[in-house]
């Protein structure tokens, strides 16, 4: 029981870790992608460790937060709150959906990235950082793009790696 829980943390903590660096990287190696309106962030393909572990729940909502760190010196502290809600939400419904599959697809699962960022990122923008008043137009233009880098990771990336960790028996590891 206890080691279980030791696992369970060092999981968590790694995830974190893998989510944190990759997003560093990538900001380091194409700044802004991981936080422009249409965002194509790697290190959310990550999200379907979630469809394997409940560890991968705290480990990318912390890597999250970890992550929207350097956004702070951009003017976003307010996404370490709702980008973390957001993972959170995300990891939370992919973990109660991975048994739900079209044939051998997590299809809504893998949705699950876009619809919460989607809507949680989407209203972030359009009352935080529009100006003015609260447009429901200008919201769903703000959440669409959002949506949108979501799911081309989750499609791309996401399933690639879902698949891989399948063929290798790595989601048995974890």
């Amino acid at each position: 029981m206890k080691n279980a829980k030791v696992k369970q943390i060092v999981t968590a903590a790694v995830i974190a870790a893998m989510y944190t660096a990759l997003t560093y990287a990538q900001n380091f190696l194409l700044p802004g992608t991981t936080s422009m309106a249409v965002q194509f962030r790697v290190s959310e393909a990550l999200n379907v460790l979630a469809l394997f572990t409940p560890a991968a729940i705290p480990g990318l909502t912390i890597g999250c937060i970890l992550s929207n760190l350097y956004n702070i010196g951009q003017g976003l502290p307010l996404d370490m709150i709702f980008g973390s809600l957001a993972t959170l939400g995300a990891t939370l419904s992919i973990y109660f959906l991975r048994n739900v599959k079209i044939k051998t697809y997590p299809l809504l699962s893998m949705l699950m990235p876009a619809l919460f960022n989607g809507i949680i990122i989407g209203w972030e923008i359009e009352t935080f950082f529009i100006d003015g008043d609260f447009h429901f137009i200008s919201f769903l233009t703000q959440a669409g793009l959002v949506a949108l880098g979501e799911l081309l990771v989750m499609i791309t990336l996401g399933t690639l790696l879902y698949y891989v960790m399948i063929k290798r028996n790595i989601d048995k590891k974890i």
